[in-house]
């Protein structure tokens, strides 16, 4: 399996996060990719390969431009509007809640808050090369399959899948899975995606909820108790052509593999039923019993099992990295799932 990485996410490195008003230790960070690699590496999964550089059209096909234009300029707009004082991180402090305007023309200050959902989602100076390079990350991938490759692995990060049209949040900055899918469909394939992150894939949610040509299917902690906690509950089922294109699966707290694997047949069947000819799998290992910020209760070895069951499907496969943030079990469990998908 060709895995496709660039060291440009280095340059995406947040020391903490604004969560519960006040600042906590950084979960999303460069190890986490980082062990992942030297994983594959060290298990000989595959060759590790930089992307190639693609324009910009593949991700205007997703994502607003003016949205765009805002990720590029952001931390200089904030820098330039306080120099050091605030310190590296761009983060809102004020958003356009209900009655309020939004504005996203406006101020730095007003842009962030309006084209942002949370405060754990940091801009500093290299973010928005890195999350640039993610999308070339995962274009580069859709192509290997595109172009025959039975599977390829994109390594991306920052993650994507929280990311909508003119929306970021979740650690998320563009939304690769989604980039990909589209990309994808543009070419002539029929895409289904299957996100199995512990969160809500919101933003892939949003993005295709009215259109027949991508199916997405999530099983994730039920938003009543989890992130992303507004959207991922089961009566979503996609609106005017998308209608019964959108499957939802919440788990509750503390989900085993038998609860699972049970949620994992109704998503595999559901999948194979839309009869798609590429599968995208949003790779979230956050599912770990021992992650530090979710509560389901999967074990490494658990992993195996999810790949394959994936397997199953007999269709050209693109995983692209998601959540995870136990950083002693991540590679482990992400090496795992890849090498189940091919019988090693």
């Amino acid at each position: 399996m060709k895995t496709f990485y660039s060291p440009d996410h280095l340059r995406h490195a947040p020391r903490e996060e604004f969560t519960a008003g006040h600042a906590t230790p950084a979960v999303e960070v460069p190890e986490r990719a980082e062990r992942v690699r030297a994983r594959i590496i060290e298990r000989k999964l595959g060759p590790v390969l930089p992307p190639r550089a693609f324009d910009d059209a593949p991700l205007l096909r997703v994502h607003n431009g003016a949205f765009i234009r805002f990720l590029d300029r952001a931390h200089a707009d904030w820098t330039t509007r306080y120099g050091t004082r605030a310190g590296d991180a761009a983060v809102p402090s004020v958003w356009p809640a209900r009655g309020l305007r939004t504005m996203r023309d406006g101020d730095i200050e007003s842009r962030l808050g309006s084209y942002t959902f949370d405060t754990a989602t940091p801009i500093l100076k290299g973010t928005w090369q890195a999350a640039r390079s993610a999308a070339n990350v995962v274009l580069s991938a859709a192509e290997a399959v595109k172009s025959g490759e039975a599977s390829a692995f994109a390594l991306t990060r920052p993650p994507g899948h929280h990311a909508s049209a003119d929306l970021y949040g979740g650690y998320c900055y563009l939304n690769n899975v989604a980039i990909a899918a589209q990309w994808l469909a543009d070419q002539g394939a029929r895409p289904a995606i299957l996100d199995v992150d512990y969160h809500h894939g919101n933003g892939t949610q949003a993005i295709f909820y009215d259109s027949s040509e991508v199916l997405f299917v999530s099983i994730h902690a039920d938003p009543a108790y989890a992130y992303p906690h507004f959207l991922g509950f089961a009566d979503e089922r996609g609106a005017g052509a998308g209608e019964g294109a959108n499957l939802n699966l919440p788990l509750a707290r503390k989900t085993a593999w038998d609860g699972y694997a049970d949620a994992l047949h109704t998503a595999i069947t559901r999948v194979r039923d839309f009869g798609p000819d590429v599968v995208l799998i949003s790779l979230g290992l956050d599912t770990y019993e021992r992650d530090p910020i979710c509560r389901l209760k999967l074990t490494t070895g658990d992993y195996k099992r999810m790949g394959t069951m994936l397997k199953t499907l007999g269709k050209p496969t693109l995983f692209v990295f998601e959540g995870g943030y136990n950083l002693e079990a991540l590679a482990e469990n992400t090496t795992n799932v890849l090498e189940a998908f091919e019988d090693r």
